[in-house]
């Protein structure tokens, strides 16, 4: 082994522990999408295929049968490589810093493969045997490549194995609220919420229509579906029963430049101008609009219980939110009934903060931001469609309400209860001080501060929550073992009494 065909051997652990970190779990987070079940499978056998290439070259010399079966593994390596090609493009849309690193790494393993098959070609003459060897850096790097790969490929075929219990529940039952046949406008359709409900909405045989910047952007979505790119491609005579507007640019991705804090305002405040003025030409106006809105509405606070009653305190989440539901109270005047739902944070395995915690806290690297005394105030994404679906149904039920569960809990609380849920440790936590220095506000309001807030309108309007308390929360969205599709039913019987067989 030549110290050019190490280079290339690690230039290929360098591009695949990119491709596994970058890719697979940080971007598309492949061990949480039931669809990649397959996929899953074929990382993990190429891994482990890797861990054993590793350790054979990397501290033995193997001859005879040896040397052929390490040919033989090395050609099927190439297979599965090829193999996991097809299914990532049967099952999901690779971005295009995916397709180019894989095109480099099949590239580089088609150079090592002519460099070191007829090497141990030339050894499959010799007497079988496995002589231990040592490369020095060359051997300990293996070692440590194995390591990895044995992790991730283990890891892998666990995450296959868990899919069918973090399959998502039948979405139809989430609207049960609504009356047969409504036409609803959906502005952010494509968002983790907006996803969600027009997959309800549509399984439940209501009219849908979403905006959406791109038609190409609502290829996500179910159909039927009507699609406009601009409010004014709807005529006056649309009939419309509901408008739950959703849109704006996400506030938790990216930092909070000048520009990007203009751009999560403007987004927002424009949308919802642009569906007050189309309300107000309507022929026949909606009956309500749903618009969205934050717990940052409150601003940043200690323990203090928050409810629809409760003062605000200036910061930037604020702002972003006063401003979002001024411009819907608009609708106000044209006689249209307005819902300001103040979100907190939503959980769900598609999206959101939880997505992105799951991953450090599978491999136990998980734990409180800071000092984790801070109030978390969330909420299951399925129960947040069932609020939209009341909040539409309800007649009684205006101004702001709290979309938040009725149990927040401490962030050193939430930690430990996701660790919980996967099995883990959950002790590792994030210093307040570099997070400050890095992200300045943004870690302030998103990740060390927060507020307390309780549902007292959504309650006090008959609302009954499917999942009140954290751990059952966390333990349908990661896939505990239970018998989840059960559990669901009936919880949902006992939110909706009489709507559901027992």
């Amino acid at each position: 082994m030549t110290d050019l065909i190490w280079t290339l051997v690690f230039i290929q652990v360098a591009m695949g522990g990119f491709d596994t970190l970058y890719h697979h779990e940080l971007t598309e987070r492949l061990a949480w999408r039931p669809s990649q079940a397959g996929e899953l499978r074929l990382h993990g056998v190429r891994n482990l295929a890797y861990a054993v290439m590793f350790l054979a070259l990397g501290w033995s010399r193997p001859q005879g049968l040896a040397a052929a079966a390490l040919i033989v593994l090395m050609l099927a390596e190439l297979v599965v490589t090829l193999w996991d090609f097809v299914e990532e493009d049967r099952t999901r849309k690779l971005p295009a810093s995916e397709r180019v690193t894989h095109t480099l790494l099949t590239l580089n393993y088609g150079v090592v493969l002519a460099l070191v098959v007829p090497l141990l070609a030339g050894w499959t003459t010799l007497p079988t045997t496995v002589t231990l060897t040592f490369h020095g850096v060359w051997s300990g790097l293996c070692a440590l490549a194995a390591a990895g790969v044995v992790v991730f490929g283990l890891r892998d075929l666990a995450a296959a194995g868990r899919t069918n219990r973090i399959v998502a529940s039948d979405p139809v039952p989430l609207v049960a609220a609504l009356p047969p046949r409504q036409a609803v406008l959906i502005t952010g359709a494509t968002g983790l919420i907006g996803r969600r409900l027009v997959a309800a909405l549509v399984g439940a045989g209501h009219d849908v229509t979403v905006l959406t910047r791109a038609r190409a952007n609502a290829a996500v979505l179910p159909a039927p579906i009507r699609i406009v790119t601009d409010l004014d491609q709807l005529p006056d005579e649309t009939r419309i029963d509901a408008v739950v507007n959703l849109a704006g640019e996400p506030i938790a991705e990216g930092l909070w430049t000048p520009a990007k804090r203009r751009q999560i305002i403007d987004s927002r405040v424009e949308t919802t101008r642009a569906v007050v003025a189309l309300i107000g030409r309507l022929r026949q106006r909606p009956k309500v609009l749903v618009n969205g809105s934050a717990i940052g509405w409150y601003g940043l606070w200690g323990d203090e219980t928050l409810d629809e009653t409760a003062r605000g305190r200036d910061c930037f989440s604020r702002t972003v939110c006063a401003r979002w539901e001024t411009a819907a109270e608009a609708a106000e005047a044209l006689g249209v009934r307005v819902v300001r739902l103040r979100i907190g944070i939503v959980l769900a395995i598609e999206g959101g903060a939880l997505s992105r915690m799951l991953t450090p806290f599978e491999f136990g690297l998980g734990g409180p931001f800071g000092a984790g005394r801070h109030w978390m105030s969330w909420i299951h994404l399925d129960d947040l469609v069932r609020l939209i679906a009341h909040a539409v149904a309800t007649p009684g039920l205006k101004g702001a309400v709290n979309g938040t569960a009725p149990e927040p809990e401490r962030n050193l609380a939430f930690a430990r209860a996701l660790g919980g849920a996967l099995h883990r440790p959950a002790v590792l936590s994030a210093p307040a001080a570099p997070l400050r220095l890095a992200l300045g506000a943004f870690a302030d309001e998103l990740l060390l501060e927060g507020q307390k807030v309780i549902p007292a309108a959504a309650l006090a309007s008959g609302f009954r929550f499917i999942y009140p308390a954290l751990d059952e929360a966390l333990a349908d969205i990661v896939g505990a073992r239970r018998t989840k599709s059960r559990t669901a039913v009936a919880r949902l019987a006992q939110a909706l009494p009489g709507s559901f067989p027992r």
